[in-house]
């Protein structure tokens, strides 16, 4: 016997030892026919055999009676006749394997590890499992075999088996023997490992690709908060694993995270159920098989819970078996299932071409037929009561029983994805074996360029020829990956009801890995029904300006909506601080630029000043005519007729200063206009000063004795005025040559507007000027208020005196006004104590004189000047 057979008599002994302790392998027995072996798989010889592990039965524990129920799988008996079907029909090519036969054995897994496990074990063995030793060779009636009773070829691949965890297991086990394990629906993603299991190979897409499509889907549906359960299994946990990773960069987050045991007690569907109906979430996603998901919805049908929302993994997306007592309930499922195949040419017809004669070749078909048809076969195998009474109790079948008759699974052919993909994992194997075939000795990839003869290889070398293939099947291209896995296809589908109330699984949309990230989800919305609203823990979003504060503890779909500061604007996650010459809208969601703030030349305020200093310019100007006019007239030449003109024109340059403060700040601008302003008024004043000084001179003049005139002339009047603006010169030089006023852009009064405003640069330097304007007035005022009762019919002292009172009146109030404004107000508040000073000295001094130059000439003479 080779040394891969003993190995495996041995796992085989041992097995059959724990399975005879109470207890320990209950469902190992459980699961094994008490016919005769031959009955108990189906076998086919051939050069090359492929074995077969399919889910024929599943065993089901119910708690409310302590009862042991197997369920027969309809669906499992039309993957494995899609296999015996796959092999025939490449035995029947001449293009595909020509000089090789494929043959078959297969065996029921019952969905259970120990029970595959030995199945696996005996088809790697090549010989059936022996009860007794004690049998001599060649008598094999009944149950109890020799080892030599029938002598089977080797199985060197095994097309198998349907969940994952069994899979792990089998090639946990079978790791020594390095044989090839083809699964058709094993979908978990620890599979993919190549290091832990070298030879396992599926055409069955990774739940990595389901898990990205599941979170595509429930975002694409705005159900960010969602339950997710599974069944306490490798192929649950991975999933959940997965999902709850790819779910965060599309903001999904589980409601709660679930794992039930595989065998569900009362108590562990109380929980399970407690749980779905204490959340707020009513969308499910549920990783399991149909079993497990039978014992969910009878519970959840006994408890009347209504409103849920099903997502279905592809394990029981197209289990038509659940609708049949659920279909309220599974209303509006939605699921990704594996590409479907249009038709598989024959298929049909292999597997309705059994008849009562044909049954009897295995007990498989014994057992679909008497449960289909509730009849018993004379001569039945079928031992199962499959919890409905004893099958003693059926009639005898009649022998006219036609299966287009009656539905079934096992004739359905209207969703062949499962059976698809046993197709393709049987044209891999014999495609690899073509491949090796082709091999020329000397270019083969083995050492030493040699070749495997592919009626007698070594495993190994099969999954060698196995990982490079690439062939069509049906049309579509197979290929796989680096990690033994095919490019992920599914379709979307949605169970709706039809009038007569069936089953109707619609293809609503698809999942191509292959395409973009963008584009490879399709959903076509008017197709669906039934699917319920938004799903969120919160808010879909915060409302503008707010951001998000997670809840401690909660997943962080769960937040609460905390107001942005002054600022800042909301991009519904966080607060983002606006930049300085920006500020949020009203509906604070952009940053839009602030409003600029100067003092303009097109607003009212503006124009209204701006023509309050022409007005005063030009005023000036038609007195300077008028004077000029008159200007050898007596009351022109009594009242110093040059320090008039001069502070008529220092007037017009104090009204046209004005100006200056209007329109935008510039730092020239800004450098000008505080000089202009400090020098202008300390010309006007200085010429008050002067005309005071005058009228003073001009009394002590006249007393006996007195020459105070010879040493006050006209050139002395003129320095005077020099030098007292020379003062004032030298301040705003010494101000503009260490800290010169400058414009800035000031957004700390106003956060939402930018006030571009001159700075002074030295309040020093500012307030100097201004204090030394304030000297002269004082001087001035001193001045004219002793000279205002000198006798003299037309006094001048008396109206500067006025003209100074004005003066500090004005500026008293200015200073703190202007301290507590800002922006354009402080502007125009200077404009106008310039504007109001400067008016204040032109109507004070002048005006009487106009008055008299051009509506009382009669007083406009020497004698009624001189008059006391």
């Amino acid at each position: 016997m080779p040394v891969m057979a003993l190995l495996a008599a041995k796992l085989l002994m041992f097995l059959s030892v724990i399975s005879g302790k109470p207890g320990s392998a209950a469902a190992l027995d459980n699961c094994v026919f008490l016919g005769e072996e031959e009955k108990n798989s189906l076998y086919e010889d051939g050069d090359v055999v492929v074995g077969g592990l399919f889910p024929l039965h599943y065993i089901f524990n119910d708690y409310s009676d302590s009862s042991l129920h197997i369920y027969f799988s309809s669906r499992g008996l039309r993957w494995m006749q899609t296999m015996t079907f796959a092999i025939k029909e490449i035995n029947q090519r001449s293009d595909l394997l020509p000089q090789i036969k494929l043959g078959f054995h297969i065996r029921d897994s019952c969905n259970d590890i120990p029970v595959s496990l030995r199945a696996a074990l005996l088809l790697v063995n090549g010989q059936p499992e022996s009860v007794s030793g004690d049998e001599s060779p060649g008598k094999h009636n009944g149950s109890n075999l020799g080892c030599a009773a029938i002598n089977r070829t080797v199985s060197s691949v095994i097309i198998g088996d349907a969940a994952s965890g069994v899979s792990m297991a089998l090639l946990q086990s079978l790791g020594s023997f390095h044989i090839p394990l083809v699964s058709y629906f094993a979908s978990c993603s620890c599979l993919s490992n190549q290091k832990e299991f070298p030879t396992f190979m599926r055409t069955m897409p990774s739940d990595t690709f389901q898990v990205r499509a599941l979170a595509r889907l429930v975002s694409y549906f705005s159900w960010t908060w969602v339950g997710v359960i599974g069944v306490e299994s490798d192929y649950a946990r991975f999933a959940i694993q997965l999902f709850l990773q790819e779910s965060v960069q599309y903001g999904v987050c589980a409601a709660y995270t679930y794992f039930y045991p595989v065998v569900l007690s009362q108590h562990a569907l109380d929980e399970l159920l407690d749980v779905i109906q204490m959340s707020s979430s009513k969308v499910i996603i549920n990783f399991s098989s149909e079993s497990e998901m039978q014992r969910i919805l009878r519970e959840v049908q006994r408890r009347n819970i209504s409103g849920l929302q099903w997502i279905a993994s592809e394990a029981w997306a197209t289990a038509k078996s659940l609708w049949e007592k659920s279909a309220d309930l599974l209303m509006g499922t939605l699921g990704f299932a594996i590409r479907r195949a249009a038709v598989i040419p024959g298929l049909k017809q292999h597997l309705t071409c059994l008849s009562p004669s044909h049954i009897h070749e295995s007990a498989f078909l014994a057992e679909f037929w008497e449960e289909t048809f509730k009849c018993r076969l004379n001569g039945s195998v079928n031992s199962h009561s499959h919890g409905v009474g004893s099958d003693l109790d059926r009639p005898l079948c009649e022998g006219t029983e036609d299966l287009s008759d009656v539905y079934s699974p096992y004739s359905d052919v209207t969703q062949l994805r499962v059976s698809y993909n046993v197709y393709k994992a049987v044209y891999l194997v014999a495609h690899a074996l073509q491949d090796m075939s082709n091999c020329k000795v000397g270019k083969g990839p083995f050492s030493h360029g040699t070749c495997a003869d592919p009626k007698s290889f070594k495993p190994w070398q099969l999954i060698h020829y196995m990982k490079r293939a690439n062939f069509s099947a049906l049309g579509e291209k197979i290929n796989f990956d680096q990690n033994g896995d095919p490019i992920a296809y599914y379709d979307l589908l949605n169970w709706q009801k039809r009038p007569d109330g069936s089953l109707h699984l619609v293809k609503v949309g698809f999942y191509d890995a292959s395409m973009l990230t963008g584009r490879s989800l399709v959903i076509n919305d008017s197709a669906i029904q039934w699917p319920v609203g938004k799903q969120v823990c919160s808010l879909d979003s915060c409302p503008p300006g707010s951001r998000i504060v997670r809840r401690k503890g909660e997943p962080i779909c769960c937040y609460d909506c905390v107001p942005c500061a002054e600022g800042e604007v909301s991009n519904m996650t966080e607060c983002l601080r606006c930049s300085e010459d920006t500020w949020p809208n009203n509906e604070r969601n952009l940053c839009i630029p602030k409003t600029i703030e100067y003092l303009s030349y097109h607003e009212f305020m503006g124009i209204l000043l701006c023509v309050a200093s022409l007005l005063g310019a030009c005023l000036s100007i038609s007195i300077i005519a008028t004077f000029y006019t008159y200007k050898d007239t007596a009351l022109v030449r009594a009242n110093n007729m040059e320090l008039s003109f001069l502070l008529l024109v220092f007037l017009v340059v104090c009204f046209l200063v004005g100006l200056l403060f209007i329109g935008k700040p510039s730092d020239w601008l800004c450098r000008i206009r505080y000089p202009a302003f400090g020098i202008s008024f300390a010309l006007c004043i200085s010429c008050l000063l002067a005309k005071t000084a005058v009228v003073l001179m001009a009394f002590r003049a006249t007393l006996p004795g007195s020459n105070v005139m010879k040493w006050f002339g006209a050139k002395q009047q003129r320095a005077s005025v020099l030098l007292g603006t020379a003062v004032q010169v030298i301040i705003c030089l010494i101000w503009l040559l260490t800290s010169p006023p400058h414009a800035t852009s000031n957004t700390h009064y106003h956060s939402a507007t930018i006030i571009i405003e001159c700075v002074t640069g030295s309040e020093v330097g500012f307030w100097c000027v201004l204090g030394y304007i304030g000297i002269l007035a004082c001087m001035c005022f001193v001045m004219a208020f002793l000279a205002r009762k000198l006798p003299d019919n037309f006094n001048e002292a008396r109206f500067i005196t006025f003209s100074m009172l004005i003066f500090f009146a004005v500026w008293v109030t200015f200073i703190p006004v202007y301290v507590s404004t800002a922006g354009k107000y402080t502007v125009a508040v200077h404009i106008f104590a310039v504007l109001a000073s400067a008016f204040g000295l032109l109507f004070c001094i002048f005006a009487p004189k106009c008055y008299i130059l051009m509506l009382k000439p009669e007083k406009n003479s020497k004698k009624h000047i001189m008059q006391r």
